[in-house]
């Protein structure tokens, strides 16, 4: 289920209040000329996010005495680093986020100087795996995703527990795709599927090709670690390396494919879209609000059996689901103007509650309970206390 764990709220919401004060002060002082060189908010990070992010600008930018946000799609890995730069109006205010940050950004940013961060869950996001509507909808496992997209993959044996494909992904003379009994994992190949149809004989006869985003995107980062991460465990001798040897299992588990089955199709999730429209025997992986804004040209496969909808997203039942988040850079408060008055509107009911502008641009409401706990934390700008665990 998606659950966020938000247990320390309440303390850190007190001590935000009145650290922040001094911090804005200090700020003030030591900025207050070079802070005049910029008026308005700077937003950058996830393409997923950036629909979200975007819409709350122009709002907040229509009925506030603020100037609209400036809201770049530079990815989730792009905009923490740009985020994690350091303080000052040169860098960006917020960066949006489709998987939380990492330790070793959140130490970035610590060493950067960045030292004061609120975390805000915004909502959550499903996964899709699109196509158009002109072909039909894929229907797959994540253990198939696994299999299709990997770069290595256990080595498929026979009947008798026989290798048949050899390190490069050739098939051993006389063994052929119908031999596949089973996968062991004492030794590795390269990915010698082609077509859904070598997977299975229920999937597509068509050649694998899936457009997808790149190692910088926080959608890759989910799917990776969703689909393809997930879909491994479903490998009985997958499963035992995950518990013997983490990082081995990580290593294989983690790397797709760079044969041109996987294409990577840049940030802007629209591309992959136009893409999909052009190329209906192509599937693509993006955000499940380009599939809500686009249900007349594309539609969502179904993974291990569950279509990509609203209420399956919100209710966990869709396997390849994730959180989004936003993060605010809470030293250019009062440098900056605006910045406090944009979170207290994006976390408003109107902007993120299940009937808000946000939720039909597809936006995943978080439960009441959530939107209320997450609103305490924005809205203070409690400050993360240490690294995210991973």
């Amino acid at each position: 289920m998606l659950k966020l764990k938000m247990g320390r709220i309440k303390g850190e919401v007190m001590k935000a209040r009145h650290g922040l004060g001094a911090v804005i002060c200090v700020l003030a002082l030591m900025g207050g000329a070079e802070a005049q060189t910029r008026g308005t908010i700077r937003i950058v990070g996830s393409s997923t996010v950036f629909p979200f992010t975007t819409a709350a600008a122009e709002n907040f930018g229509a009925i506030t005495e603020f100037p609209t946000p400036v809201v770049e799609a530079t990815g989730t890995g792009g905009g923490m680093n740009l985020f994690c730069a350091g303080v000052g109006v040169e860098h960006p205010d917020m960066t949006a986020a489709s998987r939380r940050m990492k330790s070793s950004e959140f130490n970035l940013c610590q060493t950067r100087g960045v030292s004061q961060i609120t975390e805000v869950l915004i909502g959550y996001d499903g996964i899709v795996i699109g196509n158009s509507l002109e072909a039909a909808a894929l229907d797959i496992s994540k253990h198939d995703i696994f299999l299709a997209l990997a770069d290595r993959i256990p080595q498929p044996v026979n009947d008798d527990g026989e290798a048949i494909v050899d390190g490069e992904g050739r098939f051993i003379s006389g063994y052929a795709f119908s031999d596949v009994a089973d996968y062991s994992c004492a030794a590795f190949v390269k990915n010698p599927f082609q077509r859904w149809s070598d997977i299975s004989a229920d999937l597509p006869t068509s050649r694998i090709e899936v457009y997808g985003p790149p190692p910088t995107s926080g959608t890759r980062d989910a799917f990776v670690e969703l689909g393809l991460q997930q879909g491994a465990r479903g490998f009985a001798c997958m499963d035992q390396l995950y518990t013997q040897d983490r990082a081995r299992f990580e290593e294989i588990a983690s790397r797709i494919r760079e044969d041109r089955a996987w294409i990577d199709a840049g940030e802007n999730d629209n591309t992959v879209v136009q893409t999909l429209i052009n190329s209906p025997s192509a599937f693509g992986v993006f955000g499940y609000s380009y599939l809500e804004q686009n249900a007349d040209r594309i539609h969502g496969g179904h993974v291990d059996g569950v279509e990509p909808t609203y209420d399956a997203i919100a209710g966990g039942d869709y396997p390849i689901s994730r959180s989004l988040y936003l993060y605010v850079k809470n030293q250019h408060v009062g440098i900056v103007p605006g910045i406090q008055e944009y979170i207290e509107h994006f976390t408003s009911e109107d902007a993120w509650g299940p009937f808000g502008y946000l939720a039909e641009r597809g936006l995943i409401a978080l439960t009441d309970e959530e939107r209320f706990e997450a609103s305490e934390v924005a809205r203070a700008l409690a400050p993360m206390a240490h690294a995210p665990e991973e």
